[in-house]
């Protein structure tokens, strides 16, 4: 149990834009050894209002949404006393690395940082700060239950049965393509990384004379995760960090400060404040040369080039084990795997795909990244389900809802081996 479980009277106020509902801060419900105070199920309903965009103005909106929490996050506390049993855990770069996209995830879908603090009736700083507890236990509780489920499997006729049970019900499919792609990105030249140093060097300058890191941080740097807390990152733990970034981390005396280190996101002066074994509390001012036209053309002649010596799938796959800049997918020729194209996360490339003829190269796509040369590997046609074209999908969809029945009444199971009170109204 963390420690602000220990606090229970206090004034707490649960408020949105137009509607506030007050009430003294207490025990929501009680879940054997676990507690869920009233505080916390505001918040929780706060921040699923946001993602279901559900109007709280609404009181029987409310009610309905509230009793639909609670009743998930009593689920979650069983889970989390049977993962305590079983010893589970997680890595703290894990946790703050979820909440990271926790709240990325909740600014967009409010549509920007004000209305998610509006709605949520705090600061994201407060936001962060009361939360990181909750997500670590909601990501011990998601472990285990991915734990249980890993055991639950779906056999062939398995899947012939719910396709027939539902058939007519089953959702239309979109089109989807098999894909690979050859990344080249955009690269400033060396004036503008020369300069972009240069500007480094005199800040540090600036701060070993008596300035404020933190206030230059706030004016220059270029990280939005950071610069608004004066480049602070907090405590990290070794092997969180982008490796040029630890090591110059991990090796700086406590208050020093680096001379301007390279990473993928650009060019980062240092600051070391803390160390504890292999923790360390570090701050720093990220910037990033600026691209030019003539940056551009050089990367799209560069692809070009490429594209002129690409004439088969294997001569793809050698090219982009090559020259991509696409970690995660060059050494595996590429392939970004079945796509939608109407609903890619680089629109770019949905787009541009259209155009391509199976088994060639395209010419050079420009998008926000660089520029992809893509590779058509199949072609799945849209519509309702069928086994023959859809097969993959359909075993999906049955696995999931073996799953979820099979969940369901292990819950219902475990809710009765534990003592649950609820008092919230």
């Amino acid at each position: 149990m963390n420690s602000k479980k220990l606090f229970l009277i206090f004034c707490f106020s649960f408020s949105t834009a137009q509607n506030d509902i007050q009430f003294i801060d207490g025990v929501a419900a009680v879940v054997e050894n676990h507690v869920i105070l009233k505080s916390d199920l505001a918040q929780m309903v706060n921040m699923t209002a946001i993602q279901r965009r559900i109007d709280l103005n609404n009181l029987d909106a409310f009610l309905q949404l509230q009793g639909s929490v609670i009743q998930s996050m009593i689920d979650q506390k069983i889970l989390l006393e049977m993962a305590e049993v079983d010893s589970i855990t997680v890595e703290e770069k894990d946790v703050n690395q979820s909440l990271d996209q926790q709240v990325e995830m909740l600014i967009n879908q409010a549509g920007n940082k004000e209305r998610a603090e509006e709605i949520l009736g705090q600061s994201i700083k407060s936001f962060r700060r009361e939360f990181l507890y909750d997500m670590k236990d909601r990501m011990i509780s998601e472990r285990y239950q991915q734990q249980l489920l890993g055991s639950v499997a779906i056999t062939r006729p398995d899947v012939k049965e719910f396709y027939n049970t539902y058939r007519d019900s089953l959702p239309y499919l979109p089109m989807k393509v098999k894909i690979r792609h050859l990344l080249i990105s955009v690269k400033p030249g060396d004036l503008a990384k020369n300069e972009t140093k240069d500007f480094l060097i005199n800040l540090k300058k600036d701060i070993e004379n008596g300035g404020s890191f933190s206030g230059l941080a706030k004016t220059h740097s270029l990280d939005p995760g950071s610069k608004n807390n004066g480049g602070e990152l907090g405590w990290v733990s070794r092997g969180s960090l982008v490796k040029n970034f630890e090591t110059a981390a991990f090796t700086l005396g406590i208050g020093k400060i680096s001379d301007p280190v390279e990473t993928e996101f650009g060019y980062h002066i240092i600051e070391t404040l803390e160390k504890q074994g292999d923790k360390i509390r570090v701050r720093h001012i990220l910037m990033s040369p600026e691209i030019t036209p003539d940056d551009h053309e050089r990367a799209f002649n560069l692809a070009t080039s490429y594209n002129d010596s690409i004439n088969s799938l294997e001569k793809f796959k050698e090219m982009v084990q090559k020259y991509s800049a696409d970690k995660t997918t060059k050494n595996i020729g590429g392939d970004l795997g079945w796509i939608d194209p109407t609903n890619y996360s680089i629109p770019e490339i949905g787009q541009a795909i259209k155009y391509i003829e199976m088994g060639s190269c395209s010419p050079p796509i420009n998008s926000s990244v660089g520029f992809h040369l893509l590779w058509i590997d199949g072609l799945k046609r849209g519509g309702r389900p069928n086994l023959t074209d859809h097969w993959p999908e359909i075993e999906s969809m049955a696995l999931n809802k073996k799953k979820m029945d099979w969940y369901r009444e292990w819950i219902a199971g475990a809710r009765g081996k534990f003592h649950i009170q609820i008092t919230a109204n």
